[in-house]
């Protein structure tokens, strides 16, 4: 009955069953060690998806991870989290883009909760910090490898290469907002791939540089659309409204219940605001939410976002779980009639729920119909503009990532109507150079895997903070 039912894309056809022999529980360990090793911001987290999920496990093809992956990128909030739930529910219907989802931002939830406990008890998380000292080193890496292996992957031609160094260019020199250059790549693939132009025809999964692309017939879900990510009116309604709820309830229950100036009903506004205006990932709202939480709630001190920030860098999962944080301390420090680190704790949680809950959203709603416009050739052009304009943003990305864990001081200069981030030359930071290098070469010389990578330069980085400490 299922396979009769027309789908949006023809070329697609409907599998009335998962038919990949994938099970839940070893999804489950998947998303597991997934989430175990998501360092790096969504550059290194993405590359981590990729490397096991197409090329290790080959559970998708290469087409799919970027079309899902492209749908993502249009979305407020973290990308990399909201490709893992995709791809969860691809696999194993709602239950799995829960589990995927929920798994992957556990580790940060956990670490980021325990570094704000120490922050607030001690002051100060040097003594941790100094722990993931070497990470960073290792994670730059990671974050290297992803630009040339998804460069490699969606430049396939001197049009794609251009919009990517044109979305460098826009993003790098001159600020240009990141929902910006996506819409303007869409429109321009959009136009491309409607008038049939060959260079917006790049979908399939063959031919990239760099060597062999997992196709999706190739894969375990093969090209076919499952018969669950069919888009159904009933459907749609049923995930709107029990995610909405989820959502929403809190945030009109709190005031309502506490009042409008009670920390947690402001936690829950203001959170909730942000979870649908994040575009362009953690670092183009990061200096707004530090200037709110500073300025208008009195939650942080000056400084404060950046010893937050260098938490979420330093622990897996989203670089946005740094608002954990920030909830937090802002509940510590107004606890009213709770214990300090009883309301820190509940802050912090409420801080996540209403920050992450919208991504399930997101995609339970939208997955569907984005799968049934899968070969469509206008959308398929949209995207695959889109890729490429997404390679320089992460290659800015990795150049703001190296940056800051080469340089202790970086300063922004102006010339005109453009700003640079400029390194202080004199700031340089001898170990963290040292071990970069040490990691590029393990990446790209030695072929070493990425946990060898990461548990060594971790490990190193520890020695030289006892060393000198």
């Amino acid at each position: 009955m299922a396979d009769a039912t027309p789908t949006l894309d023809a070329a697609a056809p409907v599998r009335p069953d998962g038919g990949h022999g994938v099970s839940l529980g070893e999804a489950t360990r998947v998303w597991a060690r997934i989430a175990a090793l998501s360092f790096g911001g969504p550059a290194g987290q993405i590359a981590v998806m990729h490397r096991i999920l197409v090329e290790e496990k080959r559970w998708i093809g290469e087409t799919r991870f970027l079309h899902a992956l492209n749908y993502c990128m249009l979305l407020p909030g973290p990308e990399a989290q909201q490709l893992a739930v995709y791809i969860g529910w691809l696999m194993h219907r709602t239950v799995g883009g829960l589990i995927a989802g929920i798994l992957f931002v556990l580790p940060g939830v956990l670490a980021i909760m325990a570094l704000s406990v120490l922050y607030a008890a001690f002051g100060n998380v040097g003594v941790v910090q100094g722990l993931f000292f070497g990470l960073k080193a290792a994670v730059l890496a990671v974050v290297l490898e992803a630009v040339i292996r998804i460069g490699k992957r969606a430049l396939k031609n001197r049009v794609m290469l251009g919009l990517a160094a044109a979305a460098f260019v826009a993003i790098f020199f001159f600020g240009v907002p990141f929902p910006l250059i996506i819409l303007a790549a869409g429109l321009i693939g959009f136009t491309g791939g409607r008038l049939g132009h060959p260079a917006f025809l790049v979908g399939g999964g063959h031919g990239a540089a760099g060597g062999a692309v997992v196709a999706d017939a190739d894969s375990l879900l093969g090209e076919a659309t499952p018969a669950h990510a069919r888009p159904t009116l009933g459907w749609s309604l049923r995930v709107a409204a029990v995610c909405l709820l989820l959502w929403l309830g809190p945030v009109l229950a709190l005031p309502l219940a506490l009042g409008s100036g009670n920390v947690f009903s402001e936690i829950a506004v203001f959170f909730s605001k942000m979870a649908v205006v994040t575009f362009g990932g953690a670092y183009a709202v990061l200096a707004y939410v530090a200037q709110q939480a500073v300025e208008t709630y009195g939650w942080l001190k000056p400084g404060e976002m950046l010893d937050g920030l260098g938490m979420a860098e330093t622990t897996p999962g989203p670089l946005i779980m740094v608002v954990q944080f920030v909830g937090f301390m802002g509940a510590f420090r107004e606890p009213g009639a709770l214990p300090p680190m009883l309301a820190g704790t509940l802050g912090g949680l409420l801080t996540t729920w209403v920050t992450f809950v919208p991504c399930f959203l997101w995609i339970f709603l939208g997955a569907p119909f984005v799968e049934a416009l899968r070969g469509n050739r206008a959308l398929g052009g949209a995207l695959s503009a889109i890729t490429a304009a997404v390679v320089g943003v992460i290659l800015n990305l990795a150049i703001w990532f190296a940056l800051h864990v080469l340089f202790r001081q970086v300063a922004e200069v102006r010339f005109g109507p453009m700003a640079l981030d400029v390194p202080v030359p004199a700031s340089i930071d001898p170990a963290s150079l040292a071990l970069t290098v040490a990691a590029l070469l393990a990446v790209f010389r030695f072929k070493l895997g990425m946990l060898t990578t990461l548990a060594a330069c971790s490990a190193a980085g520890l020695l030289l903070n006892l060393a000198t400490g």
